[in-house]
């Protein structure tokens, strides 16, 4: 299976968890990691070069910290951009059809914040709804997420694991 990896943190040279994936994500043969922030500090993104990218991969992996109940601003940009009617959904619009769609995120906030009762007041599953229902809509099967809770608390050993273990989900 080809793995896609769109990886997006605004500052990702000073990011633990997300560059610490990225730089594992690196080292495997069937993984493309494709670093939104550094390809496009501009935000001018080349909808033909990203739309040709997905093309030629089977699984996209959206990687990102959950900032403000969602993915950075570069990513919501990608997709806006890249996912256009008639290419991603609506009429001839099947170019995703048969891919996959997963998440991988990173939170501060250990995984009791986010559920009903919590911090957060709701379970990571209904604040990544929006993510499903863009799936729904361009045709691909949403895989569960790739969650890693807590980061700010988490050694360089946890740091080391949460990459292997992402490493490993995203290949199953």
């Amino acid at each position: 299976m080809n793995v896609l990896v769109i990886a997006a943190h605004p500052r990702m040279n000073e990011s633990i968890v997300n560059k610490a994936w990225v730089k594992r994500l690196e080292e495997e043969a069937d993984v493309t990691v494709h670093d939104l922030y550094r390809e496009y500090p501009d935000f001018q993104i080349d909808v033909t070069r990203e739309q040709k990218l997905v093309e030629e991969h089977d699984r996209i992996v959206l990687q990102f910290p959950f900032y403000w109940y969602s993915a950075p601003a570069l990513m919501k940009e990608w997709i806006d951009a890249v996912l256009t009617y008639g290419w991603a959904y609506g009429s001839g619009g099947t170019q995703l059809h048969g891919k996959e769609l997963l998440i991988a995120t990173s939170t501060g906030s250990p995984a009791e914040a986010y559920q009903a009762g919590g911090k957060n007041h709701y379970a990571m599953s209904e604040l990544l709804k929006p993510f499903q229902a863009t799936s729904n809509l361009i045709g691909t099967t949403f895989l569960p997420a790739f969650i890693e809770h807590g980061v700010r608390t988490l050694d360089e050993e946890g740091v080391a694991r949460s990459a292997e273990r992402l490493a490993d989900y995203i290949k199953k």
